[in-house]
């Protein structure tokens, strides 16, 4: 059972901080586009920045920097690092 304590949604995550993808929150055409973007489980996700209004967030996912807004990074679910 994974500490609870460490899991967070992947919008809650600090800069310059990583997490491991516990779950995805939803599902059809939201979960093929995660997916589509090798936003699996165990993916490592690191937050590079945010823009200077806090949407969107720049994350590091298998080595390529990839835009979420917030409301979708709420949607996926990870372990802190």
């Amino acid at each position: 059972m994974e500490n609870l304590n460490n899991i967070i949604s992947l919008a809650e995550l600090p800069v310059q901080k990583s997490g491991k993808v516990i779950n995805i929150l939803c599902g059809g055409n939201k979960r093929r586009r995660f997916l589509d973007l090798g936003i699996t489980q165990n993916t490592i996700i690191k937050n590079e920045r945010v823009s200077p209004s806090g949407n969107p967030i720049a994350y590091n996912i298998r080595g390529t920097i990839i835009a979420l807004r917030t409301n979708e990074a709420k949607k996926i679910l990870i372990k802190i690092l």
